[in-house]
């Protein structure tokens, strides 16, 4: 067990590790989405980190590349879940997809947009079937006839790690990339991965991990990311016990109807006074609408 190398599934590594090697970039896109065209080269538009990205409270370090093509992909691995994330990814592909074009420009030239989001959770679990798949892949298709598409201009792959490594893919590339991502630790495991790009990755690894200001940078962002965490974590702390001593006063059935309610407004407050999240995400967060929200923004103003 090797314990004085770098995660790779902190996202200052990851972007240090595939930004910096477009080649290996070009692989691991290739790898996961394995059914679609390969890439022979791709462009990094975003190859820097600002030291402000390293501290920053909901920021995720995201690698930004432009294929021989014009498609443009979007990489990043989460380590945390928290609200709205999904809507954030949409925005940002959607958004990378509209500025495509300057005016003027025929919409024949628009190329694709594709996500690809690497979780270290598990996201779909409230069925067996969703808890026995861990690729997902969601383009524009019909409802009720999935096989009517509008293409795959618009593309969001996700790929749970944490149940892909339980399931046990089959052989292959993708089931390499896993086994790199969730025991990059385990010496003898990683020894046995056939894969040249995910050797070639463990050797960026290493040698990531003997810069010594490579590994300052690294225990930055986590510092940040474990900071950022027991934020919404002591935020709801306080929202409960607020919420439950309140809704208690009131009487023991009534009370734990307003405690909830109560739960929700405090924890609501508090993530308003941290000001470092949108009023739909702390909605979704607590429960509340965003027009409750909205309100309690407006009182604790006056």
């Amino acid at each position: 067990m090797r314990t004085d190398l770098l995660d790779p599934t902190n996202d200052y590594v990851f972007k240090r590790l595939f930004a910096e090697a477009p080649d290996l970039l070009v692989d691991l896109i290739n790898d996961l989405r394995p059914d679609l065209p390969d890439i022979t080269a791709v462009e990094v538009l975003n190859p820097g980190i600002e030291p402000s990205e390293l501290t920053g409270k909901y920021i995720i370090l995201d690698v930004l590349a432009r294929d021989e093509q014009g498609h443009c992909y979007n990489l990043e691995i989460q380590v945390r879940r928290y609200g709205s994330w999904h809507k954030r990814g949409l925005f940002y592909l959607a958004r990378t997809l509209g500025t495509q074009l300057n005016s003027g420009e025929d919409y024949q030239e628009l190329r694709a947009s594709v996500g690809i989001h690497l979780l270290d959770f598990d996201l779909f679990t409230a069925t067996e079937d969703e808890r026995r798949q861990a690729v997902w892949r969601f383009e524009m298709r019909d409802e009720c006839q999935p096989r009517v598409s509008l293409g795959n201009i618009l593309q969001m792959n996700l790929i749970e790690l944490n149940k892909a490594d339980r399931l046990g893919l089959p052989e292959g590339p993708l089931r390499a990339w896993i086994i790199f991502f969730k025991h990059w630790r385990e010496e003898l495991t990683m020894a046995k991965v056939a894969h040249e790009p995910v050797q070639r990755a463990m050797s960026r690894v290493r040698e990531l991990s003997a810069d010594e200001e490579a590994r300052r940078l690294a225990f930055v962002r986590e510092r940040a990311l474990r900071d950022e965490v027991s934020l919404l974590n002591e935020a709801r702390r306080e929202g409960e016990q607020e919420g439950l001593q309140k809704g208690l006063q009131e009487g023991r059935q009534e009370g734990l109807q307003k405690g909830r309610q109560e739960n929700a407004r405090s924890t609501a407050l508090n993530l308003l006074k941290l000001g470092v999240l949108t009023d739909e995400q702390i909605a979704e967060t607590t429960g509340l609408s965003v027009t409750e929200v909205k309100a309690l923004q407006s009182d604790s103003s006056h």
